[in-house]
């Protein structure tokens, strides 16, 4: 696995192992640290998944030096506002029992108001400056979402973390963010397992003698976005990080681009109550 350079410079490695709906406990504890033997180093959680304390417990459990990992977390809609993303950040800090966080998203967008957008950014270049966030990022935001954040933000996003995967590519929103060097992070990569019995993906998984999870990986770092799918199986995790050597041909690429939509959350970020 090769690390990617953020638009600050900070690596990041190409896949990560996502925590998203990993019951907090024994369970998340062994997945996570199954994860990190396999190989992973990089390990996404939120404080709205209700884990960040036993991602925190595996990381430490693993004995792998905190500078050869890269910890993601995310602020919860709850806490929007630079007063209350700080209080915020200082509580998922504590849970993970870490000295610093690789990466901290605003996990989605308020989408009625900029403002508490900005003031959470403002929030989030504060602890930047102080060390304690080593790169920024967004969850969930369109253009129209980023533009007012672009226009204000001293220190840019560096992630723009979105559901994709086929089916789903938010073309409109991966473009603006290619061009503003937003690197795009996928999330539900495998639709939530929503697209694993897809006859089309599984003649085309076949011939590359991979399954549909591995060839909707591959697709996503081909189309130069990173994925971060999770499992609680270890035979899953394992199969999930065995995507380098092959590459999917420009016909299939193309095949697989333009399928119909489907596999889709129905989580639309203008739309969203929570």
């Amino acid at each position: 696995m090769q690390n990617l350079k953020l638009n600050n410079g900070v690596s990041i490695p190409e896949i990560g192992f996502g925590t998203w709906q990993t019951p907090d406990g024994e369970t998340a504890v062994r997945a996570v640290k199954t994860a990190l033997e396999y190989g992973y180093t990089h390990i996404d959680t939120a404080a709205c998944y209700e884990n960040e304390a036993s991602v925190g417990h595996a990381v430490r459990e693993s004995g792998i030096p905190r500078e050869k990992l890269f910890i993601t977390t995310k602020l919860w809609n709850t806490e929007r506002g630079y007063d209350s993303a700080l209080k915020a950040f200082a509580a998922s800090l504590q849970k993970l029992q870490l000295e610093y966080i690789d990466l901290y998203l605003i996990h989605w967008p308020d989408n009625k108001n900029p403002e508490p957008n900005i003031a959470s950014w403002k929030a989030f270049e504060k602890l930047y400056k102080e060390g304690l966030i080593k790169a920024l990022g967004v969850s969930n935001f369109q253009p129209r979402h980023l533009r007012p954040l672009l226009d204000m933000a001293e220190i840019k996003p560096a992630v723009n973390q979105i559901e994709y995967h086929p089916g789903y590519r938010q073309e409109e929103t991966v473009e603006f963010c290619r061009k503003h060097d937003i690197l795009v992070e996928a999330w539900s990569p495998l639709g939530c397992g929503r697209i694993l019995q897809d006859s089309n993906l599984r003649r085309i998984a076949q011939k590359y003698n991979k399954s549909i999870a591995q060839l909707c990986l591959r697709w996503c770092r081909q189309n130069g976005t990173l994925p971060l799918p999770k499992s609680v199986t270890p035979e899953r995790i394992k199969e999930n990080l065995r995507v380098f050597d092959f590459e999917i041909s420009a016909e299939d690429m193309q095949y697989i681009n333009d399928l119909p939509q489907f596999g889709w959350s129905g989580l639309e970020p203008d739309k969203v109550d929570f």
